[in-house]
C-alpha cells in the first residue's frame, strides 16, 4: 500500500518478563516473545508512520511492569507514539491515583478492558466499574473495549451513564465470522454506532473466522456491515499483531484490508488507514 499507516494495535511481550496465562493456550507460534524486531520484520518495507500498543493481558498485578516496560521501548522507536495499558477500572475511585500517573505520559491515551473475558454479561455495569470509566473521560483517557456480541447491550448502557468518556470498539465486536453469524451482531453493531460519536477498530476479521481456511467471501458481508454502520469517519485499521499470525501474516491481512475497504475512495482509505487514528489517538500531541 502506498500510503504511510497507521497501525493502531499492536501487542509486543516477552515472556520471559512478564506472566502472560492466555498464551499459555494458544499455538506456538503466538506463545513465543514478540518485539519490535519482529514488528519490523513482519511489515517488511511497508511504511507505518506511527503505532499504538495495546496492553496484553498479563497478569493483573503486573499491568504497571508491563506498562514501564513499554514506555522505555516507546523512549527508543519514536513511531511507537500511543500506549494503551489497562487499568483496575473495577476499583471505582480508587483508580484515581493510577489514572493521575497516566496523565503524566501524553502516550497513554486510554485504557482497554477486555469484557468478553467476564462470565457476567453485566459485568461492565456494576457501579465502581462504572465509576471507573467514567473517570477516565475525566483525565482526557478514552475506554478501549474488547467484547463479543453478547455484551453489545451491557456496553450500550454503560455509555449512557459515561457520556463524558470516548469508547472505540476491538476487532468490530467480535462476530463470529466462521460460522457467519451476521445475526445478532449486525443489529447490534448498528445500534452501537447510531449510539453516539464512539469509533470501531477494522481489525481481526481473521480472528474471527476459520483460522486455517478463511476465504474472502466470508469476511465481505462483515465489512460491508461496519463500513456502512460507521462510515470511513469512525473506522480505524489495526493490524493485531501477532496473535494475527494463528491466520495470516501482517502483510496478507493488509492486503486483505485493502480489498475490503476498496469500494471507498483514496481520501477515505486514508481515513481509515491513518488520519482517523492520529486524531482519535491524538498522536500529534505524543511527547516522551
Amino acid at each position: 500500500m502506498d500510503l504511510a499507516l497507521v497501525d493502531t494495535h499492536i501487542h509486543i511481550w516477552d515472556i520471559k518478563e512478564l506472566t502472560y496465562p492466555w498464551l499459555e493456550k494458544m499455538q506456538p507460534i503466538v506463545n513465543q516473545t514478540y518485539l519490535m524486531p519482529d514488528y519490523d520484520k513482519a511489515i517488511g518495507n511497508q511504511e507505518v508512520e506511527a503505532m499504538v500498543f495495546v496492553q496484553c493481558e498479563c497478569k493483573p498485578e503486573q499491568f504497571l511492569e508491563e506498562l514501564h516496560w513499554v514506555q522505555n521501548i516507546a523512549d527508543a522507536d519514536m513511531r511507537l507514539k500511543g500506549i494503551i495499558p489497562w487499568a483496575p477500572l473495577h476499583t471505582g475511585s480508587a483508580v484515581e491515583p493510577i489514572l493521575q500517573v497516566f496523565k503524566k505520559d501524553s502516550r497513554i491515551k486510554g485504557v482497554r478492558q477486555i469484557i468478553q473475558f467476564e462470565d457476567d454479561p453485566n459485568f461492565c455495569l456494576k457501579p465502581d466499574f462504572i465509576r471507573g470509566v467514567q473517570l477516565l473521560g475525566e483525565y482526557g483517557l478514552h475506554f478501549e473495549i474488547t467484547i463479543d456480541p453478547s455484551h453489545f447491550l451491557a456496553v450500550m448502557n454503560l455509555m449512557e451513564k459515561c457520556p463524558d468518556t470516548r469508547f472505540i470498539l476491538d476487532h468490530i465486536g467480535n462476530p463470529n465470522i466462521d460460522k457467519q453469524q451476521l445475526k445478532p451482531w449486525k443489529g447490534l453493531i448498528k445500534n452501537f454506532a447510531d449510539s453516539g460519536s464512539h469509533y470501531c477498530k477494522f481489525s481481526n476479521f481473521l480472528g474471527n473466522a476459520n483460522l486455517e481456511n478463511w476465504k474472502m467471501d466470508d469476511l465481505k458481508p462483515f465489512s460491508e456491515v461496519v463500513i456502512e454502520s460507521f462510515g470511513p469517519d469512525r473506522l480505524i485499521w489495526g493490524s493485531d499483531w501477532p496473535p494475527l499470525l494463528r491466520a495470516a501474516s501482517w502483510k496478507t491481512w493488509l492486503q486483505v484490508s485493502d480489498e475490503l475497504t476498496k469500494g471507498l475512495s483514496e481520501q477515505e482509505r486514508k481515513l481509515v488507514f491513518k488520519e482517523n487514528a492520529i486524531q482519535f489517538y491524538r498522536l500529534n500531541q505524543s511527547k516522551k
